[in-house]
């Protein structure tokens, strides 16, 4: 039976979507759970499966076009099914592809260079005459004739040299020698034989390197990110610390946990941070108009990095949940995070979010805040590091935490006092049990 195939709605707040491309032409045959289309949000990219076999008979909405949710974007039928009454409310443009027009920028032409007099300039009225029709400025003409007057002959020689590159003998002969085009080398003056030279030179490193620009167009992901960063940046007015912690018990305490699951130190980082949080609720809170909502509940996010974005899966009450379950959590978010599997509610409501680039061998950057949230910590790598210890030299395992904070919500004793909490805390593990 033929059946329209709509713009999904992949969670409770998405009211459109973006088909990014089809997997599948016209006249293809479609199988239940076939990927039909990909679709961008502006929180996340998934792929829109197949509900119905038969064959796409109509691609409604091509690629590239903005759908409300549950709107048709295609049809799928029998080969030989009549659709014409699923058609009959579909506008003929709806298939068409915006027409995107590229505003061309014309330069302005340099001035003319005018020749300076202390009077004003003679001209015979026949070189008057084909001065105009050339367009020629005659205040750029040297005259020739009785007392300087501009005579027929020097309009000719300025029509002649109008669009004549002006270059000395050697760099003449030296540009005809080595192929080089004197008219594309810049120069306000006269060109000269190491112009050509440096011309020569960068064709061939141009040769060599062969540049090209390419273009691509920015995914919903992409523009989302940027335009919710600077909305973040000139929100918030933030205060940035910066924090050492020694990792060598965290490390040993990994290291013995390994024989029973494979834990990450971001794992462990999320579970510590979810606890302290509820000790200092204003890096938990968030802003509303004229009041601050703070929570007796931590909504962790945790940052997943994707070939052509950021998206920040979310661990819902991470506070109660144990070391295990937070572990195994992160793992399925971030793989289907990276799959395209992640539903919007599965990416909204965090109150926190924990960002841990430590990896790339960072040892310090400035997190931006993922609004409306209050606050955002850095996790940074881990770096043997000389320090003293009881009078003696050693190395330890040191990692940076950076923390951002909104200033309007969190003060900067409060955010230091978090942060210090948080390194003691690290610093020694098993006193959390306790």
């Amino acid at each position: 039976m033929a059946k329209k195939i709509v713009m999904p709605k992949l969670g409770l707040t998405m009211k459109e979507g973006k088909l990014a491309k089809w997997y599948k032409a016209e006249g293809d045959p479609i199988k239940v759970g076939d990927k039909l289309f990909s679709v961008e949000t502006d929180k996340i990219t998934n792929d829109a499966e197949a509900t119905e076999a038969g064959i796409l008979r109509k691609i409604i909405v091509q690629a590239g076009a903005t759908v409300p949710t549950m709107e048709p974007v295609g049809i799928v039928a029998g080969e030989d099914e009549d659709i014409s009454s699923l058609l009959a409310d579909v506008p003929e443009s709806s298939s068409e592809k915006p027409e995107v027009k590229e505003e061309k920028v014309e330069e302005a032409p340099e001035p003319e260079k005018k020749i300076q007099r202390t009077g004003k300039v003679k001209v015979s009225p026949v070189a008057r005459k084909m001065a105009e029709e050339e367009g020629i400025d005659v205040e750029t003409i040297e005259g020739t004739g009785p007392g300087g007057r501009i005579v027929l002959d020097d309009v000719k020689n300025a029509v002649e040299n109008k669009d004549k590159v002006k270059a000395s003998p050697v760099a003449a002969k030296i540009a005809e020698q080595k192929g080089v085009d004197v008219s594309s080398i810049s120069s306000e003056n006269r060109i000269m034989k190491d112009d050509v030279l440096r011309a020569d030179k960068e064709a061939q490193y141009s040769s060599l390197a062969q540049p090209e620009d390419r273009k691509i167009p920015l995914t919903t992901m992409r523009k989302i990110i940027g335009e919710r960063m600077s909305a973040s940046a000139q929100t918030a007015p933030t205060v940035n610390f910066t924090i050492s912690v020694d990792m060598t018990n965290l490390k040993a305490l990994r290291e013995e946990l390994k024989g029973e699951r494979n834990i990450t130190y971001t794992d462990l980082i999320v579970k510590v941070t979810s606890l302290l949080l509820l000790e200092h609720s204003y890096l938990n809170s968030s802003l509303d108009g004229e009041e601050i909502v703070l929570r007796n509940y931590v909504n962790m996010g945790v940052a997943v990095a994707l070939e052509d974005g950021l998206l920040v899966p979310v661990v819902k009450n991470a506070h109660v949940k144990k070391l295990g379950e937070i572990s195994d959590e992160i793992k399925d978010l971030s793989y289907r995070a990276k799959t395209n599997q992640l539903t919007t509610d599965e990416i909204e409501g965090g109150t926190f979010t924990i960002t841990n680039i430590g990896m790339f061998g960072i040892e310090s950057f400035t997190p931006i805040i993922n609004q409306p949230e209050s606050a955002i910590l850095g996790v940074n790598a881990i770096v043997e590091t000389p320090v003293v210890l009881e009078g003696c030299v050693c190395t330890r395992p040191i990692m940076k935490l950076s923390l951002t904070a909104d200033h309007r919500t969190v003060d900067g004793a409060v955010a230091a006092m978090f942060l210090a909490r948080l390194k003691e805390s690290l610093e020694h593990p098993l006193r959390m049990l306790l």
